[in-house]
């Protein structure tokens, strides 16, 4: 199949699972997102945790993957990562990010707009232990985000940690740990026909939530 820009500019999908009201949804953005996060694990969705976590270095220069939310309270809303790897030497420089949910199913998006920082070492210590054998192995064993010679490299790194890690317990290596954004803004979305979707909007002002709505 050629993927012509005809054939691209008619890919398009028409919404029209739900609405959004001011009248309806909750008059906190944290319990709002509890509710669609549980409807989302609900619905039986893959990884509902799956979040875009987008970052700039102090130049500017954005950068977005993919992390798993492990994690959210009033106080923000946390995920793991390598402390030295791209986005942690871009949280350092530039400590604000933005997440992105996408629920595809339910024809969903949260944005959430905040500030970074590190979470407290007890509690990134009590996750690490939490986590399966392997992914400890995998935390201790990866550089992240930097060069290696080959895969085998990190295959045999992986080896050598397994044996020597059998008959002890694995801690918490200093270069891994937990991020807690704290939201200053949050936007729903859903999906309404012809393009004229619900767009709720959160903003932070001191300790008070102001809900605005905006234009598709």
């Amino acid at each position: 199949m050629a993927f012509t820009k005809e054939f691209i500019q008619n890919l398009r999908q028409e919404y029209k699972t739900a609405s959004l009201y001011e009248e309806t949804v909750a008059t906190d953005p944290i319990s709002q997102f509890g509710s669609w996060f549980k409807e989302a694990v609900d619905a039986q969705l893959y990884e509902p945790n799956v979040m875009t976590l987008a970052t700039a270095d102090a130049e500017g220069n954005p950068n977005a993957r993919i992390v798993l939310l492990k994690d959210f309270s009033n106080a923000g809303f946390s995920f793991y990562s390598n402390y030295l790897s791209q986005k942690a030497r871009e949280m350092d420089t530039n400590p604000k990010a933005c997440l992105v949910f996408f629920w595809a199913e339910l024809e969903r998006q949260v944005r959430i707009e905040g500030t970074i920082e590190k979470l407290e070492e007890a509690i990134s210590n009590a996750y690490f232990i939490s986590r399966p054998v392997g992914s400890q192995i995998g935390a201790i064993a990866s550089p992240q985000s930097q060069e290696i010679p080959n895969k085998d490299f990190l295959e045999k790194r992986v080896q050598q940690l397994t044996e020597e890690f059998q008959s002890k317990p694995l801690e918490r290596p200093a270069h891994w740990g937990g991020y807690l954004v704290k939201p200053t803004a949050i936007e729903f979305w859903q999906g309404r026909p012809s393009r004229l979707h619900d767009r709720l909007k959160y903003l932070k002002e001191g300790d008070i939530w102001h809900l605005k709505r905006l234009a598709p």
